[in-house]
């Protein structure tokens, strides 16, 4: 191995010059940018995607569902084994119950638009961390202790043109049969605006207190049971747990309740990914033709190494290490330049605002000056850089190795000319 090393060294500095060293600097450059976009755009997707799901999982599904199963009229559900079983079990961070009917709401102005009310307890605030965390409050309080209170999404209090203090009418609800579908006193007043990270969210759900809820919904009206836990890929064993000591109960994971939106957003990640891996393919062809030509260029040194004994198996490994190397010298700083641009995304699209605002002007300086003050920045950017990204350390080492590893491929089989070439007949013609 040490002399394959020697030769395989001797081979890397000869090519450091002339049409070698830049064939071999344009395909570390090309897995360079490979690793890197496809990282910056992985995390950038994640960032993405997980603030829909965090938001979807803390403040819309929880982790668990549990409602009361009934069979013949009757019930076996028990709430003070649910309870206690919540509070013995250590990895349930939180355990809420709530209310949610649909309703046309109707505004002093006379808006009208669709929401889901949501009745819950006023110390879920304080009780579940997570929806805390991803309820912010834009305007106003989040309090419902008072029974006409009530709290709206930032897109639906657009809509209905109200803002805090103002009032509304849950003009139309549905419910059971002790409900009237149509009233003009379900007054409630806004004293909150909040905002998520899932527009859904923003444009249709709206929040009153529990005994609120059990006013208006009616005797019908399904009480539901939202358990967090600190674990979320451990929600089948605890289903499994809450269904065997508790009876009466109907389980439903995230997973499930879910399961169309967020296999969406999956199979949206995997295309994307698969795109990108395009870039590696393309490199990989560029490796390919450069160590073919380097194979031939080589093949008296080949020839006479073979003379000297060497093995063709050893003589090609030589190459591949060629190969290593090139993908190495990519792939690494690829891989710290990606994590970087992560890190200090805001900054990316601040600069990226900013060029392309100058460039928008100079052109209009150039075409029509009198038109130049119309020129605005772009403010989808400022909504970009206040999306973090998302590193994933599996995801960031696959597109790494995945890098590397299209540079190997490459030099194995272009280094598979090695196989056919005759001793004596390349040592004649020389």
């Amino acid at each position: 191995m040490k002399w394959i090393l020697f030769i395989a060294r001797r081979f890397a500095q000869v090519d450091r010059s002339g049409r070698s060293a830049v064939t071999g600097f344009l395909a570390s450059l090309s897995i360079c940018f490979g690793v890197m976009t496809l990282i910056v755009v992985i995390s950038v997707m994640n960032g993405f995607q997980l603030g829909f799901i965090d938001s979807i999982m803390e403040i819309s599904s929880a982790h668990i569902r549990v409602e009361e199963k009934i069979e013949n009229n009757e019930s076996l559900f028990d709430f003070e084994l649910l309870d206690s079983f919540c509070k013995n079990n250590k990895e349930i961070i939180s355990f809420e119950s709530f209310y949610e009917v649909q309703s046309l709401m109707v505004s002093e102005k006379g808006r009208q638009r669709a929401s889901l009310i949501r009745a819950v307890s006023p110390d879920i605030i304080y009780n579940d961390l997570g929806f805390a965390k991803e309820l912010n409050i834009i305007s106003g309080v989040f309090s419902l202790a008072s029974p006409d209170a009530i709290v709206l999404g930032s897109e639906l209090a657009r809509q209905l043109g109200v803002r805090v203090g103002d009032t509304v009418n849950l003009l139309a609800l549905s419910g059971g049969s002790d409900v009237d579908l149509i009233s003009d006193n379900r007054v409630f007043t806004v004293v909150g605006i909040f905002s998520c990270g899932y527009a859904d969210i923003n444009a249709t759900y709206s929040f009153i207190s529990l005994d609120a809820g059990e006013k208006l919904f009616g005797k019908d009206a399904k009480k539901i049971y939202a358990i967090k836990i600190s674990n979320t890929d451990n929600d089948i064993r605890i289903i499994n747990q809450l269904e065997n000591e508790v009876p009466g109960v109907i389980c439903e994971s995230w997973r499930s309740y879910n399961r169309s939106f967020f296999g969406a957003l999956r199979i949206e990640k995997n295309l994307l990914m698969m795109l990108v891996l395009l870039i590696f393919v393309v490199v990989g062809v560029n490796i390919f033709n450069g160590m073919r030509r380097m194979v031939f260029e080589r093949k008296e040194e080949i020839a006479i190494l073979s003379a000297l004994g060497s093995k063709k198996k050893d003589v090609q490994l030589i190459f591949i290490l060629r190969g290593l190397i090139t993908g190495l010298s990519g792939a690494i700083p690829g891989l710290m330049i990606g994590l970087l641009l992560c890190v200090r995304m805001d900054a990316v699209f601040s600069i990226i605002s900013k060029v392309s605002y100058w460039i928008q002007y100079f052109i209009v300086m150039l075409s029509s000056p009198d038109l130049a003050v119309f020129v605005k920045e772009n403010p989808m950017y400022r909504i970009y850089a206040q999306i973090p990204a998302r590193i994933m350390p599996f995801e960031v080492l696959f597109i790494t190795i995945f890098g590397v590893f299209s540079a190997l491929i490459a030099s194995w089989i272009a280094s598979k000319n090695i196989q056919t070439l005759s001793i004596s007949e390349v040592l004649h013609d020389e």
